[in-house]
Formats: structure tokens, sequence, C-alpha cells
């Protein structure tokens, strides 16, 4: 007859112990946020590209890459952590790990430490210390001032924090290079003027679990209608500062006509916004797949030019 361990059972895979939640590797994945690092390594790739188009190092790329995703995902997860009580009171967010109870407050903490210890360790040793601490001022920056401060102590919460999700193309072109050049500042302030419109948009979408919650969110503070045209302002910029890359030589004519298009598209939604506050979700969309094409058609101008 087949033994069986006493108390113990087997759910998906995992040998569990009875009584017990069943903690699915699932739960871990979703609080690094994955397409959100997927698209952040992206663009710190591109970073890396453009700095380095010719002889580019593999070795600080791909310890680049590992290290800046590492440290992504436990901001991410550190995100999670701070912002539990919250998640578990908006519908957007209540079926995270935590608010389900799927993962303790601990077990996020402790997988939050390892991930950005990690990341900060492959950082160091494998590019450069100040690659390392950019990174690292990038975590804090995210996970702590704008997470734990400024979402709740401002409507331009988005804005100024910003600046932590803008890193990843400035980091990537710091890992290679050891220093911060034009092109890297030019790469950050891309990310960082897009970011208002491609967040605001969703939450003009999402106001209502916003005001619940008393984060003051600028559709919450200031309603949709001036958030919507300041949505419309941020985009114009934005386009401006696309065509940028060109002028500094980072990008050809095959990016400046692409980056056109792609950002007349973006006026467009943003612009009837103004009139339909049912475009908000598809624009927050389409400003995803909007960033994605502009730092593509820098990767392949600067492939071909090479």
């Amino acid at each position: 007859m087949a033994l069986h361990p006493v108390g113990r059972t087997r759910q998906r895979g995992l040998t569990l112990v009875a009584g017990a939640p069943a903690v699915s590797w699932r739960a871990y994945l979703s609080l690094t946020k994955p397409r959100v690092v997927l698209l952040m390594l992206f663009t710190a790739w591109v970073g890396m590209w453009l700095a380095r188009p010719l002889h580019p190092d593999p070795w600080p790329v791909l310890a680049g890459l590992l290290g800046i995703a590492l440290m992504a995902a436990s901001a991410a997860a550190l995100n999670h952590l701070v912002d539990r009580h919250v998640d578990a009171r908006m519908a957007r967010t209540r079926h995270r790990p935590l608010p389900r109870g799927q993962l303790s407050v601990w077990q996020v903490g402790v997988f939050s430490l390892v991930l950005g210890l990690a990341g900060w360790a492959v950082l160091w040793w494998g590019t450069n210390p100040l690659c390392a601490g950019l990174t690292l001022a990038s975590l804090v920056g995210y996970a702590g001032i704008y997470s734990l401060y400024l979402k709740h102590a401002t409507p331009q919460n988005i804005v100024i924090g910003g600046a932590a999700g803008a890193a990843p193309p400035l980091l990537g072109w710091v890992a290679v290079t050891g220093q911060v050049e034009p092109g890297a500042w030019l790469l950050f302030l891309i990310i960082f003027i897009w970011t208002p419109p491609h967040f605001w948009a969703l939450a003009i979408d999402r106001r209502e679990d916003y005001a619940r919650v008393g984060v003051p969110m600028l559709p919450v503070t200031h309603g949709v209608a001036y958030t919507a045209r300041r949505v419309l302002g941020y985009t114009l910029a934005l386009v401006a500062v696309s065509l940028l890359p060109a002028a500094l030589g980072l990008g050809g004519g095959l990016y400046l006509a692409g980056a056109a298009l792609l950002g007349m598209r973006f006026v467009a939604m943003a612009w009837k916004l103004q009139r339909d506050l049912r475009v908000a979700l598809p624009l927050f969309r389409y400003s995803i797949t909007y960033l994605f094409g502009l730092f593509a058609l820098l990767l392949v101008d600067a492939t071909l030019g090479a």
C-alpha cells in the first residue's frame, strides 16, 4: 500500500503543509508587474544600444538588464506593500495578492528585499557604481517618495513622481558608458513628459475609485475637464520633444516620420478626449503602444545607421 506524508497535500504542483494557504508562483510574479517591467527593460535596452550602437560589450548589457529588472520588480513589490489598504478598496486592484490574502506582508517584504539586494549587487559588480546608485535612487523615488508620500499629498503626484518611471533608458545608457550624457537625458525627458497624459487618462476612467479611497488624483481634485486639457497640453509637449532625437543624431528620417505619425494619433485622441470621456481608457492603452513604437523606431533607425 502506498504511503503518503502525514498532514501534507499537493496542489498545483506545490507540496504544502495541511492548513497552510496555497502560495502560487503566479502571486509572486504579479507583484513584479511584469508587463510594466518588460516595457521598462525595452526602453533601457534602447538606451544601451543608442549609447553604444557599434560595439556594445555584452556583459554590462546583460548585467544591466538583469539588475534593472530585479530592482524594478523590487520597487513594484514594495508599491504593492505600501498600497495594500488602498488596493483592497479599488475595483482595479482589489484582486492583487495582498488584498486577496494570497501573500502576507512579511512575505512580500522579504521578496522585495531579496530582489532589490540582488539587483543592486548585479549592477554594482556587473556595470558600474553610478548605474547601481541611480537605479537605487529610482527605486527609493518610486516605492518610497511617490508611493508613501506624493501619491497621497498632491494632485501633481504623477508629474513629480514620474522621474522614477522615466529612468530606465537613462540607466541603460549609464550601464554601458558609466556616465550621463545628453542623449540619456533626452530619452529620460521623453518618458517624463509621456507619464502624465498616460496616467491621467487612466485616472479619468477610474476617477470614482480614486475619489472613494481619498487619493488626490487630478480628475478628483480639479475635475475631468481640467484634466483632459492637461492631457492635451502634455501630449502636444511630448510630440515636440519626441522629435528632438533627430536633431541630436539619435534618430534619422525613419524615426522622424514614425514619431510624427505616432504623435498625430496621440494628439487626435487627446483632442477627442475633450468632448468624449469614453476615449480615456483607449487613450491610456494607446499611450503604451506609442511609447513602445517610439523606442522601437529609435532602435531600428540606430541599427540601420550603424
